[in-house]
């Protein structure tokens, strides 16, 4: 089956605003086009969400906190609707995922992962919901008796990219409504027809009105009065960098609490060592998986000097076997780019690479039989140097960086030199190797002889530029809960 064939839900056919547990237009009543990217073609028009339309969201997302609606509900009733939100989710699964591709351009079984895992994400925090406790704290004071209380820290701004669209909005959903928040979720203008799909889905499974809003709408307008706004508690951000700086200082304003999930520019450690054939596969999924549009790619191969002339050419010819084409063929590996400006963005990186010197081994350039789609070609740049421009900034496409070293300090050293701190990988059959630099590189995730592993229960996020606060696993709930502590007198 084709993109061509391909039929939108009607609650989709054209999308609206989800406020109050109502679809409604836009205060404004402008629409903005989704595009299918692998086709260059308009998928629907969605209701474009401003300041006025946050400013609905929010009042109804703080109604349902304020007065109880949702985080007033026992926790096992809140589990119960989380728990049944997963099984709608699944049983949508196919239709789910098929509009995922539609928008995003990932192939098809991939956007069936990022259905599974989102089921995997609520269910879950459906099992938090009744385990968010508080402590009895023993105290110096005499006659004193203290205790903590967790509570939810209130209203929820979540905004998320375009990547993973559906999977990293549960990601802020889960945990905050198992907490006990309400939230107002900001999707990505390329891709928010899942998020619309998800609010219809926690609707159907008993979700009280208000709890969840969603607002599609640009960064500049409904994102930031989102950020800005005082009756807004928290923020939880994925996205870039320089867009998470913004974020930072625009909710210092207000004093809000913010995490953010920000870019990577992860180092794939490879020594002489190890499996090479294991470590090529590795080394060609870390970074071509998801089109290169992953935070966490593994898009700085380190390999060690001795195993160079074996490990490459190995990159290089998986990179070339991976079938880039229409994202509903079974045998399709590399979809489309998300957008027109993405691509482009993409190919001015590859040629930046050429033009510093470094030397195209696989890829390079744009599928031109698959125009006027946004196609990319698989690429494997080697020879690069760590002042290049591919090996310093984030690209988010199937572009692959390869660097060498020589020892282990070296390999640790060129793997740090980076603003960048979100993922790495390292492999090696030398178990003390291994963890040795692990524990030494800065990156809140190491893979050991592997690559991009996720699980519900693990946290994620990032040292340095790649931001702070982590999600999924219970360190996420931090971020939606205040601590309170109670004091008790019990002098006689």
């Amino acid at each position: 089956m084709t993109t061509g064939t391909m039929a939108l839900p009607q609650v989709l056919s054209p999308g609206r605003l989800f406020i109050g547990g109502e679809w409604v237009d836009a205060a404004s009543g402008r629409t903005f086009a989704v595009v299918n990217p692998a086709k260059a073609e308009k998928l629907t028009e969605v209701a474009e969400g401003d300041a006025a339309d946050v400013d609905r969201a929010v009042e109804a997302a703080r109604l349902a906190f304020d007065s109880g609606a949702w985080p007033g509900l026992p926790p096992r009733k809140r589990a119960r609707i989380l728990w049944d939100m997963a099984r709608l989710l699944e049983e949508r699964k196919d239709e789910v995922a098929r509009v995922e591709t539609l928008q995003n351009g990932k192939p098809l079984f991939e956007s069936g992962i990022d259905v599974d895992m989102t089921v995997e994400t609520f269910e879950y925090y459906a099992g938090w919901a009744t385990k968010i406790e508080g402590e009895t704290i023993p105290l110096s004071v005499p006659n004193q008796f203290g205790y903590t209380l967790r509570e939810p820290v209130g209203v929820v701004g979540a905004i998320v990219p375009w990547n993973f669209p559906l999977n990293l909005a549960s990601w802020k959903v889960a945990p905050a409504l198992a907490a006990g928040c309400t939230v107002v979720l900001k999707p990505a203008s390329e891709t928010p027809l899942t998020a619309l799909l998800l609010a219809q889905i926690a609707a159907d499974a008993g979700l009280p009105a208000g709890a969840l809003n969603v607002v599609p709408g640009g960064g500049r307008t409904a994102g930031e009065a989102l950020v800005k706004h005082a009756d807004v508690d928290k923020i939880a951000f994925t996205g870039s960098t320089a867009v998470g700086k913004r974020i930072a200082g625009l909710a210092a304003e207000t004093v809000k609490r913010v995490s953010l999930e920000l870019g990577g520019k992860s180092a794939n450690i490879v020594f002489a060592d190890a499996d090479l054939k294991l470590a090529a596969r590795g080394a060609v999924g870390g970074i071509f998986y998801g089109k290169g549009e992953v935070c966490a790619a593994g898009s700085r191969l380190l390999v060690e000097s001795a195993a160079h002339d074996e490990l490459v050419p190995a990159v290089a010819a998986g990179a070339g076997k991976m079938t880039v084409g229409d994202p509903f063929e079974k045998t399709t590996r590399i979809g489309a780019i998300v957008s027109e400006k993405q691509m482009e963005a993409v190919l001015g990186y590859i040629e930046t690479g050429k033009r510093e010197g470094a030397t195209v081994v696989a890829g390079g350039a744009r599928v031109a039989e698959l125009e006027p789609g946004y196609f990319v070609q698989p690429t494997v740049f080697d020879g690069v140097t760590p002042e290049m421009t591919i090996a310093r900034e984030e690209i988010f496409g199937p572009v692959l960086a390869t660097l060498t070293f020589d020892d282990v300090d070296e390999a640790i050293a060129r793997a740090n030199d980076s603003p960048y701190g979100l993922a790495a990988a390292v492999w090696t059959r030398d178990i003390k190797k291994a963890h040795y630099v692990a524990s030494r590189l800065k990156a809140g995730t190491v893979w050991i002889n592997t690559y991009n592993l996720y699980d519900a229960a693990m946290p994620f996020g990032g040292y340095k530029q790649s931001g702070y606060g982590r999600d999924l696993g219970k360190h996420a709930l931090d971020n939606y809960t205040e601590t309170k502590a109670v004091w008790v007198d019990l002098r006689q």
